[in-house]
């Protein structure tokens, strides 16, 4: 039996396929349908006046909708911030600007990467080889 700390309160538990405690496994499960109730109830809530009503914080919420456990499509108004720079999303990680910023700097670090490549080599420069450790 392996023992872990729980990220969640610190308690020491029996590890097993989740990695929290029981209790936080509960709480977590009270603090969905908290929310899943208020939803019904309220369904052009937004993510905040969802927090501030149930007590839920806002990245437990996200948390639910990106498992897919709350739907967006019965909640218009439920959107969460994008990861990085805070925009509010209904989708992904990553809002449209960060995603075409970090494909358009992606695709740059390849091309310099093909252009550096690319060039004639000199015996001795670039890549170390095994061979080179017996040569001097």
């Amino acid at each position: 039996m392996e023992l872990a700390n729980c990220p969640r309160c610190g308690r020491l538990f029996a590890a097993n396929f989740r990695d929290i405690c029981p209790n936080c496994i509960k709480e977590i499960e009270r603090e969905y349908e908290i929310c899943v109730d208020y939803l019904r109830e309220q369904k052009g809530a937004n993510i905040q006046e969802l927090s501030e009503a149930t007590g839920v914080s806002v990245k437990q919420i996200t948390s639910f909708v990106r498992e897919g456990r709350i739907s967006v499509v019965n909640a218009p108004n439920l959107m969460y911030p994008c990861e990085v720079c805070g925009t509010l999303i209904r989708e992904g990680h990553m809002c449209d600007s960060c995603r075409t910023r970090l494909t358009r700097e992606l695709s740059q670090a390849a091309q310099s990467g093909q252009d550096q490549d690319s060039g004639p080599r000199k015996p001795g420069e670039g890549a170390y080889r095994v061979v080179d450790k017996f040569h001097k």
